[in-house]
This record gives structure tokens, C-alpha cells and sequence, in this order.
């Protein structure tokens, strides 16, 4: 758990509790973290915390705003006109809340159940399905021109502003401004806002309409900015690509022209749930092993009705939570959700979504509700035990992706155990 330390008057220990965000959708978890002062007392007095901070506050605005004139030269070389600055930089202040959101970004995750729990809930299909009602229209013209099933936009639309009801209403060009002038991505959000300001050059928004999440993601489907100059579509011909109207016509289209552009194939499902035989191979149960599902019905793996899957494609199978649980035949299909997040989870989510939206019923196999996920800092103990041991994770992150998955599975296969990759508390025990 990190600590933040503020000023110390006498020995006194204050506290507070931060809400923290995730940058990516992929999968929505929240924690909560106690930051609490140092308790080393000095006897040289201290600022109370309130003028402490409003100096502090004072200095870092005037390096914010040195920063902000040399990056107007930076975007009058790519071409953003002085007008543009002039209109959108205009008493910009830097917004240290946007830095405590990026810093206290979840350390934990919840389990793939949980996320299902809240992202596939009752109420969210309930809520889906009226959405689908009330633009059944409009999606079905977007549906015939992108060949993006309407279900699945609908999903998309779900998941990231629960259908357009939390959009947010952070200023975006304050927010990548401030996170572009911050160290840790400094690169990718200066990207993100020049094309921010490309993109009220361009009269698609006005700089204090321009809102969306702290982190740069805007409107009904949650563009970043970049995204939105690449796959934007004016859907309703109005003459403006407007993701941020409470009219979610623009959005809903852009979001199938996104996926449409990144390889959709009509049809093909995003995945399904599959039944394993006895003495199934888990160590092909990776997803770059891929078979037809008339292979892998040869196999013995089959859907939860116990048919083969039909051959959409070449497909993988997924085990979100290792050998226990649900387990996916998944297609390219899946693929294509995962450039919109890369989060399995968010992926799963989904996909499962637009099946219940569909008409379809929850998946069958029980999820081992017992477990808990790793920590973020139990991850980076899993990854350096098992580099330590030989089997290399590529990295000590505290991200479990598939070389974590790879290295986990190598080892268990080692020791002899269920190959599944999957990346437990008792794996970690067992590796102590």
C-alpha cells in the first residue's frame, strides 16, 4: 500500500480516504487506500498544511503554465493555430485531482465474477434492452451499414456510461493538459491533446463542451481523442461528428465504425461458453492456439448443450479463471473488443452483455467464489518467485498478461501440476 505524506504539526496524524479510478474501462474495479502522515517529529516549525498546500499548489501552477507556453510552440509546429490555443488554453489551470486519480489507480482487482456481478447485472440488461427499444431504429441502420451487431454497440454503450448517464464532466483539455505536463505519460497524453485541439479546430465542440472522464475519454462510448479523429462518424448528418450530445446517435455509430475498422466479422460470435472433457490438454488452452470448433470438437470440447460449436472461425479457449469456473471458445471476434480495452475482463464483459441483450441466459458453470485475486503487490511476488526460479515473466509489474500467464503455466507444468496458467493464491503459496 503506498503512502502520501503531508505536513506534520506536533506529532498529530491526519488521514483521508481516496476513491481511486481506472484509466482503463478494461475493468472498472475500485479500492480504497489510507494515506496517513509521517510521524517523524521535527522541531523546526512547519507550515499548517493549508498554506503548505497553497504554496505548493502556487509553485506547481507556475511550472504548469512555463510548461503550457512551451508546448503552444510545440503545437503551432503541428499545425494547431494560435486562434485554437489562444481559445483553448485561456486561463488554464493545472487540476491536481486529475493527478491523484492517475496515482491511485486500483491496486487490486476484483475477481472476473464480481466485474460480471455489476457489469452484466440485472439491472444493466434491464436497462440495455429499453435502450435497444428506444433507438431500435438507429441501430438497426448503424447495424446495416457497419455490420456491427446492435446488441453489441448496446453493450459498448453499457459499459462505459451505463447508456449515456455517466459521461463525465471533466474539462478534457484541462485534464490531458494536466497529464501531459506530468512525467509519468507524458508523451501519449500530449498526443491526446493535440488531437483534442485538432478537434475543436475542426468545430466538432467547443473547448468547454469538449468534457468526459478525468482521464481523457469523452462522450456516450468514451472516445479518446485520437480515436475519435480516426473512427468519429457524422451518423445523423447534421454536419458534425458529436459524441458528447445527449443524443447518442453520432456515438453509438462511431463505436461500430471503430470495430467495423478494426476487423469486426458479421455473425461470428465475440465467444461462447464450452464444456471440457476429461484429461483435456490445458496447456493449449492459450490464445494463440487455435483450432476450428470441428477440431476442437474432436477433442471432446463442445458447447454447454454438449453439440460441437459451429466453425465461425478459428478459435481459442479461455479460461478466466484458470481450471475451475467458466471456460471459452473465444474468436477473432474477441479480438476486436480487446483494441477498444484490452482487459479480459472488460472483453468478457461485453461480449457477455450483448448475449443477454440477445436474449440469450447467463453462463452455466459456477465461478469459484471462494478465491480471491492477487494483490497488486502479491502479483509482483508471483512474478519475481517465478523468475527466480527460471520460468522469466518478462518483467516484475504486477500485471498478470500473457507472459505472466506463460510463465505460470510453465511452471506448473514442472511441477506437475493442472497447467492452466492461471495465476493463484495458492500458486503463490505453493512457489513461498
Amino acid at each position: 500500500m503506498r503512502k502520501c505524506t503531508s505536513g506534520v504539526i506536533a506529532a498529530a496524524l491526519w488521514a483521508s480516504i481516496v476513491q481511486a479510478e481506472s484509466l482503463n474501462t478494461a475493468d472498472r474495479s475500485q479500492t480504497f487506500q489510507l494515506a496517513s502522515a509521517d510521524l517523524t517529529v521535527s522541531l523546526r516549525p512547519v507550515l499548517r498544511p493549508s498554506a503548505m498546500e497553497y504554496r505548493v499548489s502556487t509553485e506547481r501552477n507556475a511550472r504548469f503554465q512555463a510548461w503550457l507556453g512551451a508546448f503552444r510552440d510545440r503545437a503551432l509546429e503541428q499545425g494547431i493555430s494560435a486562434a485554437t490555443l489562444d481559445r483553448a488554453l485561456a486561463g488554464l489551470t493545472y487540476d491536481k485531482k486529475v493527478i491523484e486519480r492517475d496515482r491511485n489507480q486500483a491496486e487490486f482487482s476484483k475477481p472476473i465474477w464480481e466485474y460480471l456481478d455489476s457489469a452484466v447485472s440485472d439491472k444493466r440488461v434491464s436497462n440495455g434492452r429499453a435502450g435497444l427499444e428506444r433507438h431500435h431504429a438507429t441501430l438497426t441502420r448503424i447495424e446495416a451499414q457497419y455490420g456491427v451487431e446492435k446488441e453489441v454497440v448496446t453493450a459498448i454503450w453499457g459499459l462505459e456510461t451505463a447508456f449515456g448517464t455517466f459521461r463525465g464532466s471533466d474539462q478534457t483539455i484541462r485534464s490531458l493538459a494536466t497529464l501531459a505536463f506530468d512525467a509519468r505519460r507524458a508523451q501519449f497524453f500530449e498526443t491526446q491533446l493535440i488531437a483534442a485541439l485538432r478537434i475543436v479546430q475542426a468545430g466538432d465542440v467547443s473547448p468547454s463542451h469538449m468534457v468526459g472522464s478525468w482521464a481523457g475519454a469523452m462522450g456516450h462510448t468514451q472516445f479518446m481523442p485520437t480515436s475519435y479523429l480516426d473512427h468519429a462518424v457524422d451518423f445523423d448528418g447534421d454536419g458534425r461528428r458529436d459524441i458528447w450530445s445527449d443524443d447518442p446517435t453520432d456515438a453509438l455509430a462511431s463505436a461500430a465504425a471503430y470495430l467495423m475498422r478494426h476487423g469486426w466479422t458479421t455473425g461470428q460470435p465475440w465467444g461462447v461458453e464450452v464444456r471440457l472433457p476429461e484429461g483435456f490438454d490445458y496447456a493449449t488452452a492459450k490464445r494463440d492456439y487455435t483450432l476450428l470448433p470441428s477440431d476442437w470438437a474432436a477433442r471432446g470440447v463442445v458447447g454447454r448443450d454438449g453439440e460441437p460449436v459451429p466453425d465461425h472461425g478459428q478459435a481459442a479457449i479461455l479460461l478466466p479463471a484458470g481450471g475451475q469456473g467458466v471456460a471459452l471458445m473465444v474468436f477473432d471476434n474477441f479480438g476486436v473488443i480487446e483494441t477498444y480495452n484490452g482487459a479480459d475482463a472488460y472483453v468478457i464483459g461485453i461480449g457477455h452483455l450483448s448475449d443477454r441483450l440477445a436474449g440469450h441466459t447467463p453462463f452455466h458453470a459456477k465461478w469459484p467464489r471462494g478465491d480471491r485475486v492477487l494483490s497488486f503487490t502479491e502479483k509482483k511476488e508471483l512474478q519475481s518467485r517465478l523468475t527466480e526460479a527460471g520460468f522469466d515473466t518478462q518483467g516484475i509489474d504486477g500485471r498478470t498478461g500473457p507472459n505472466t500467464t506463460e510463465a505460470v503455466r510453465a511452471y506448473q507444468l514442472a511441477q506437475g501440476l493442472l497447467p492452466d496458467g492461471y495465476a493463484s493464491l495458492k500458486l503463490l503459496e505453493w512457489l513461498r
